[in-house]
């Protein structure tokens, strides 16, 4: 099924009334965005003369209506007015420029703070109407998944989208299955760790037979030396605990020995003349590297990408974009005042304090933990401006402090 815009909704507040506007927003202190600029027409001639006199050389979003009303173009600039014009230059536009303005009927654009609120309103747009014209960022356009680490009585490494926190360890989230399913098979087999449907039944050694018998493994893997066996007692529960242990350290970040064994053997094996296992051993480092890679930087967003960046606003008015996780939890104005300084210092209690960016929390905003941390990579200048919670909370009890006194 098609999960193109016009299978959605129609972009307006109430069923039958007129389209009012983009709607609140998490990335405006208030949460109420400026009204967006409407230009009604039926030709691109009459569209380019309102933007090239009504546009703003502003940081915003800007949105395209078919004649059903239905949002079929989310986009945002630097600059509005000129990448509004952009869209009435035949020799020059892209061909998808041309297609989205033959079929626009309403054209809006929308103020925003700055560069980074406008990218982030994007996002938020284009999830929220799913306009067909659209790719990246659309719901369900990327597909994530876990690597999860569970499903008694013995664990292995496994892929699931959607996690029910029953697991020992969950891992993620990824896009798509790709490389992460020949990593995960590889994780198995390195471990030794079973990998076969959980209607094959687990014997471990030692454990009380119900019928007297000799027990075969039930695949190739155990006779290949790549799993420990437990479907048929080959070894005890303690001794696959400890593979499964070995596994989550690796996983963990906690063992890097994995690695440097496989290069060392890698590396044995091409001085030896044995080309053939060095290459699957090479192949078997670039996976592992990979994941590991990957595993790295979930680790470093959940942990050190959390702060508060001040970003001022072309009027001088400075926002704090409240940053936990690698993704933006909310946005609130600077403290001036008490006012501000109460709303703010609640804000970040709320977040910083009580909030713990989880698994959860990262898989619906995958996108926009890229937004954040794709802006501050560009731009590592940015990085001697941020605040931690602590020293805005500091700023913010100056304010009260001060009321306090004089109260």
């Amino acid at each position: 099924m098609s999960r193109h815009a016009q299978d959605g909704p129609i972009a307006t507040l109430f069923p039958d009334g007129p389209f009012a506007g983009f709607g609140a927003s998490l990335y405006f202190p208030s949460g109420l965005p400026s009204i967006a600029h409407r230009v009604p027409g039926r030709t691109a001639k009459a569209f380019h003369a309102d933007v090239r006199k009504s546009a703003p050389r502003t940081a915003g979003v800007y949105g395209m209506l078919d004649g059903s009303g239905r949002v079929i173009y989310i986009g945002k600039a630097k600059n509005l007015r000129a990448r509004l014009l952009c869209y009435f230059r035949p020799e020059s536009r892209d061909p998808k420029a041309g297609r989205i303005i033959r079929h626009t009927r309403t054209l809006l654009w929308e103020h925003a703070a700055d560069e980074f609120a406008a990218l982030l309103r994007e996002l938020e747009l284009i999830r929220r109407f799913r306009p067909r014209f659209n790719v990246i960022g659309q719901p369900g356009h990327e597909q994530y998944v876990y690597l999860c680490l569970g499903r008694e009585p013995a664990a292995y490494a496994y892929l699931n989208r959607d996690p029910k926190g029953k697991d020992i360890a969950v891992y993620g989230p990824f896009r798509g299955r790709g490389r992460i399913s020949d990593a995960v098979r590889r994780v198995n087999l390195h471990f030794g760790l079973r990998d076969c449907p959980n209607t094959i039944a687990i014997f471990f050694a030692g454990q009380p037979a119900l019928f007297e018998g000799e027990l075969a493994a039930k695949c190739l893997r155990y006779e290949l030396g790549s799993c420990l066996g437990p479907c048929a007692g080959f070894c005890n529960r303690r001794e696959y605990a400890t593979a499964v242990r070995a596994a989550r350290a690796f996983l963990d970040g906690r063992d890097p020995k994995v690695l440097k064994d496989i290069t060392r053997q890698m590396l044995a094996a091409a001085g030896g003349m044995h080309y053939e296992r060095a290459a699957v051993l090479r192949d078997k480092l670039d996976a592992f590297q990979s994941l590991t890679d990957k595993l790295t930087f979930l680790r470093e967003v959940r942990s050190t990408t959390s702060f508060v960046y001040p970003l001022a606003e072309d009027s001088g008015i400075v926002n704090w974009y409240l940053i936990h996780g690698g993704q933006v939890r909310a946005v609130v104005c600077e403290p001036v005042d008490y006012a501000t300084a109460i709303t703010a210092e609640e804000t970040i209690r709320d977040i910083f304090v009580d909030g713990t960016p989880g698994t959860a929390v990262l898989e619906r905003c995958v996108d926009s933990v890229l937004i954040a941390t794709g802006w501050f990579r560009k731009r590592s200048e940015e990085k001697a401006r941020l605040l931690s919670a602590k020293a805005a909370l500091v700023l913010c009890a100056r304010w009260t402090n001060v009321l306090a006194k004089s109260a």
